[in-house]
C-alpha cells in the first residue's frame, strides 16, 4: 500500500474495518440471541453489508494499484447480495412450517399466521 496516496490508502482501511465489523456483529448477534427466528437476521447484515465494504475496499483497493477498474469483485456483490436473504428466508420458512406442523411453542403468534397446516399430514 506504500505506492497509494495517504488518503486512498484511508479509505481502503476504513472499508475494510466497516466490513469486519459489519461482520462481527453478525457473528455475534448470531451466538447471543436465542431463539432461530432472531438468530436468522444478524448473520445476514454480516454477511451481506460485510461482504460489500470488503468488496469496495478491494475494488478501490485493485483498481488504483493496477490502474484500470477492476470490477470482478461486482460480480461477488450481487451474487451474495442476492443469494444470501433469500437463503436465510427460505431457511426461516421452512423453520416456521415445521415449527407450526409440530405445534412447537417456539413459534411467536404474530409470525406464521398465514400458514395453514393440514393435521393429515403431520401424522404422516
Amino acid at each position: 500500500m506504500s505506492d497509494l496516496p495517504l488518503w486512498l490508502a484511508i479509505l481502503v482501511g476504513v472499508f475494510a474495518l466497516v466490513g469486519s465489523g459489519l461482520t462481527l456483529l453478525g457473528c455475534l448477534g448470531l451466538a447471543r440471541f436465542d431463539s432461530f427466528y432472531l438468530r436468522i437476521h444478524a448473520p445476514t447484515l454480516g454477511s451481506s453489508f460485510g461482504t460489500i465494504f470488503v468488496l469496495l475496499a478491494s475494488i478501490v483497493y485493485f483498481s488504483v494499484n493496477g490502474g484500470r477498474p477492476v470490477l470482478h469483485e461486482v460480480l461477488i456483490v450481487i451474487f451474495v447480495s442476492l443469494t444470501t436473504p433469500v437463503t436465510l428466508m427460505l431457511l426461516a420458512r421452512a423453520a416456521l412450517y415445521r415449527d407450526r406442523a409440530e405445534r412447537n411453542g417456539t413459534v411467536p403468534d404474530s409470525i406464521g399466521q398465514d400458514i395453514v397446516v393440514d393435521p393429515a399430514e403431520t401424522k404422516a
